[in-house]
């Protein structure tokens, strides 16, 4: 069974110690969200870009980051994660500004709706929407879909309503960590449900949030994984993460979207946890990771 390095489980601790018990002492969402509110921001400066604005996405509040690499760079629409309930377009600024800097596209940040004020399906909708006007903006270019946990659901999912709704085309998907089946059932969860940072306590407590109708947890824009075809979606990159409790969600996915014929370059890293490629300042192998991550990006979306 694969254990934390020193330095991973000093961050790991760190990282807990700095996160709400949700789920179990902590299930008011307003107390929840104002214990992240007071906690103090990065100690690191923000990495510029040459052009940052928030925009309004044909009723959806966007970040659009612009690191004017040329006049018809492609675009990366970004869906933060959070369990569906929690994060915003300022807790994920700084890796949408490093994923501008290091693939040289636009990047538009997503704030869809959350739950529980706002349960399934506003938040694919939401994505949906800003994906639409993403194409209409920015006509003739490359767009690829990306997001980290709940947000990769969300870039699943609008891969999902591309093909079933007739468009707009995405060239690309990126997956980090994604939350992608409200059973909590996998092996996984039972292994890495405590002790990780992310528990099996958040994550039903986000899929209660998200879903509180049962029956829309066999929805397959719901979870993905309940989806029986996966046939004519673009290829993937995912990322798991070996401590994490959604680690076999993310390689069942990988494995039923290769079984459907659609192209997956899939990373492991067995001695990392959920939420780790955003600490690359504590943890210089996930600078790698993170290049590694970035250039894939990169390179599907051909930028110059």
């Amino acid at each position: 069974m694969t254990r934390p390095g020193v330095e991973v489980q000093a961050v790991i601790d760190l990282a807990t110690a700095n996160f709400p018990p949700l789920g179990t002492e902590m299930t008011d969402i307003a107390e929840v969200r104002a214990f992240f509110a007071a906690r103090p921001g990065a100690a690191v400066p923000a990495l510029p870009v040459a052009r940052v604005r928030d925009g309004d996405a044909d009723g959806v509040p966007v970040r659009v980051y612009d690191q004017a690499v040329h006049a018809d760079a492609p675009v990366v629409l970004y869906c933060h994660g959070g369990g569906f309930v929690l994060c915003d377009l300022d807790s994920h600024d700084g890796f949408c500004r490093s994923i501008a800097d290091a693939t040289g596209a636009v990047v538009v940040s997503v704030d869809y709706r959350r739950a529980p004020e706002h349960p399934f399906p506003a938040a694919p909708e939401d994505a949906y929407t800003a994906l639409l006007w993403t194409a209409k903006t920015y006509p003739g270019r490359r767009i690829a879909v990306a997001g980290d946990s709940a947000g990769a659901n969300l870039a699943t999912v609008l891969t999902l309503l591309s093909r079933d709704r007739g468009g707009p085309e995405i060239a690309y998907q990126a997956l980090y960590y994604p939350m992608l089946d409200p059973t909590c059932s996998r092996p996984s969860h039972r292994r890495n449900g405590q002790g990780y940072f992310l528990t099996s306590d958040h994550l039903r407590w986000y899929w209660d949030s998200y879903l509180p109708d049962l029956a829309d947890r066999a929805d397959p824009y719901a979870a993905p994984l309940a989806r029986t075809d996966l046939s004519g979606l673009p290829p993937a990159y995912v990322v798991t993460a070996g401590l994490d409790p959604l680690r076999d969600e993310g390689l069942a996915y990988a494995e039923a979207l290769t079984t459907a014929g659609v192209p997956v370059e899939a990373h492991h890293y067995a001695g990392m946890f959920h939420g780790f490629l955003s600490m690359a300042a504590a943890l210089p192998e996930v600078a790698a990771a993170r290049e590694t991550a970035f250039a894939a990006l990169r390179g599907a979306l051909d930028v110059n």
